[in-house]
């Protein structure tokens, strides 16, 4: 929606300011910001108030503390060395209600929401056209507020009349409820939405499109929870509608995996819905090489698991073997610390606008990624195509450490007992995905100019990048990401369909066959090597690393080997298909919690850092602690159990 922040830029933040209470908020008593009832009495003031929930919610999605919130505790990432601000959340050791205070923030989005929707329809001067599609806006917008808030916290208010008059009490509403407004909203929003993005919501904003891929998962989700056959009927008959009429909606799947990660097609035909951010100014989201940290509207994405090479890995650094630990996330003993590392001081990678500024909050668990996720890294290309796993020399003669250097780098590099790395051609750091013989120093006989860190090395600051990401628009090397936030892709309609179908609302074969469209594309090369600047350097030739095509594997092989047939669909191949479609996406907590996989999968995958202390209680997040202190009238609020 980047071209729409655009147009209506000069109301956004008059949006925000109206829209700042909700029925939590106004539990408040600051009587002078309430909305008033003529705040939608225009057109201008309906789009400044539907403009302002987009804001916001770019406030959420692309910040640091919302996206560890949504991967952190699973079976697919482990806490980094740099995250003890999440501690809690990887662990599951101790977390409170303090720890979401502002969790419900978004229901004043969802009483300025109700505004629209109760004064939109007697606005004067308004055609029925636009009339129509503020109000699509509107209730899909709520329905995805609505949506979000119920999976995380599961006992929320509903409110659907606009609050104007400050209230200290409130109460949750049944689930079940809470469903059914986000089903009508939806099916409302179907009707009135258009069918690709028009004046002044462009770029990728709600459309009919988005609101058929959000039914479907809302089916999805209520049919797990109340474990009902008909809405995954629901669920897959609706996603199987938007996959027959995609190009209606101007969506599809890209022909390469990667392509989906492109900057150039981050409003493509693969992309159903997204958050923007900006650099523009006025929005104070963004000021160029000011080494923001986060907050509201922040888009860290890049630096989020992007291990501290330019703090930790030198041209000389040796293993030391009194750093040996237990890490059961490894793939076999031994298992090293690379903290443990002693080195020269001659490091290799400098920080810039391609390698960026490391937030190691949160890391991959490299046991789970790569003896189950993509076990098949032959015939499946998408841990090339989701992991940098090469990064090449470009610190310079001196090993420039964090120094701060932008542009391209040229000439020579560092210089070990092993040779002279040459900048943007060598390879300082290559994170193998098997163990190498002779690492980190040597591949067997051979002497490696730079480091191999083998997966037994992979520890809480050093581990590949998940590179999906990566902005190289960026001005400045510590500037977060003005790409936008991708909420939703095509290829989950189709792992939708295939959950529904394994579900009972289609056939197993119907599974299989939602499933292998992914996978035959997964299987798709474009010959070409995934790493800086499109080659792995001179010291290290791309075929030692699975890319492209192993010798004797063509894409018809390889897609034969990938497609697999209904006897092998079992839950945990879905959540595995997910975990390979989606890693770092954003999505896993609510992943397992809609499965009611969370505590099975924790167990298995991570089981040092959190499968000890999971409970029961943690499919759900606890209450806001501000919500719980500010219902003083009527019964308090009752808190999740277990918290």
């Amino acid at each position: 929606m980047k071209q729409f922040r655009n147009i209506v830029g000069g109301v956004i933040l008059i949006a925000t300011m109206l829209v700042s209470n909700s029925c939590t908020d106004l539990l408040v008593e600051k009587p002078q910001s309430v909305i008033a009832p003529t705040a939608f009495t225009t057109p201008s003031g309906l789009l400044a108030g539907i403009s302002g929930v987009y804001n916001n919610i770019r406030g959420q999605y692309g910040t640091e503390g919302f996206t560890v919130a949504q991967m952190a505790g699973t079976d697919e990432y482990l806490e980094g060395n740099g995250s003890s601000s999440y501690h809690r959340l990887f662990t599951y050791n101790g977390i409170t209600a303090g720890d979401f205070s502002g969790g419900f923030s978004w229901y004043s989005d969802i009483n300025a929401l109700n505004g629209i929707l109760k004064l939109g329809p007697t606005t004067p001067g308004l055609d029925s056209a636009t009339l129509k599609a503020y109000l699509g806006q509107a209730q899909f917008l709520r329905a995805f507020l609505y949506f979000y808030l119920v999976q995380t916290y599961g006992n929320i208010p509903l409110h659907t009349d606009f609050i104007t008059v400050p209230s200290q009490a409130d109460a949750p509403a049944p689930p079940n409820d809470i469903y059914k407004v986000i089903v009508q909203d939806l099916n409302h929003a179907i009707n009135n939405l258009p069918n690709t993005p028009t004046a002044p919501f462009l770029g990728k904003a709600a459309t009919v499109g988005a609101a058929k891929w959000l039914l479907s998962k809302v089916y999805l989700t209520r049919g797990w929870l109340n474990n009902d056959p008909n809405d995954f009927t629901l669920a897959y008959n609706t996603a199987a509608d938007l996959i027959a009429k995609a190009t209606t909606y101007g969506l599809g799947l890209q022909t390469d995996y990667a392509d989906a990660f492109n900057p150039a097609n981050d409003y493509g035909k693969e992309t159903i819905f997204v958050s923007d951010h900006s650099n523009d100014p006025k929005y104070d989201y963004f000021l160029t090489g000011t080494a923001q940290a986060g907050g509201l509207g922040i888009n860290v994405t890049p630096w989020l698991g992007l291990s501290n090479l330019v703090s930790n890995v030198g041209v000389e650094s040796k293993l030391d073997p009194t750093k040996i630990v237990a890490d059961p996330s490894s793939i076999g003993p031994p298992v090293y610390n690379p903290m443990g590392f002693v080195s020269s001081g001659k490091l290799l990678v400098n920080r810039d606008i391609q390698f960026g500024r490391p937030f190691g909050r949160i890391r991959p668990n490299i046991s789970y990624l790569l003896n189950q996720a993509f076990a098949d890294r032959a015939n499946d290309s998408r841990y090339w195509k989701t992991f940098q796993v090469v990064w090449l020399e470009n610190a310079g003669s001196g090993g420039g450490g964090n120094s701060t250097l932008n542009g391209v780098y040229s000439g020579p590099g560092v210089q070990g007992t092993r040779g002279t790395l040459q900048c943007g051609v060598d390879t300082a750091i290559w994170f193998s995905d098997y163990e190498v013989p002779g690492a980190p120093q040597s591949k067997g006989s051979w002497p490696f100019k730079g480091i191999i860190a083998t997966p037994n090395m992979q520890y809480g600051n050093l581990y590949p990048y998940m590179k999906k990401y990566a902005d190289p628009s960026r001005p400045n090397q510590n500037d977060p990401s003005t790409r936008p936030f991708v909420i939703a892709r095509f290829s989950e309609v189709y792992l939708i369909a295939a959950e529904a179908a394994f579900k009972g609302g289609g056939t197993m074969q119907q599974a299989a066959d939602m499933l292998n469209v992914v996978r035959q594309r997964a299987a798709y090369r474009t010959g070409k090597a995934y790493a800086p600047g499109g080659a792995f350097g001179t010291a290290l030739p791309a075929t030692m690393v699975g890319d492209p095509y192993p010798a004797g594997i063509t894409l018809g092989t390889a897609q034969a080997a990938v497609t697999i047939t209904s006897a092998q669909v079992t839950l945990d191949f879905i959540l595995d298909e997910r975990t390979r479609e989606f890693y770092g996406e954003a999505m896993r907590w609510l992943d397992l919690v809609r499965t009611k996989s969370l505590i099975s999968r924790v167990k298995t995958w991570n089981a040092a850092q959190a499968g000890t202390l999971i409970q029961p209680t943690h499919v759900l997040r606890p209450i806001p602690l501000d919500q719980m202190l500010l219902v003083t009238v009527g019964p308090g609020y009752p808190q999740n159990p277990g918290y």
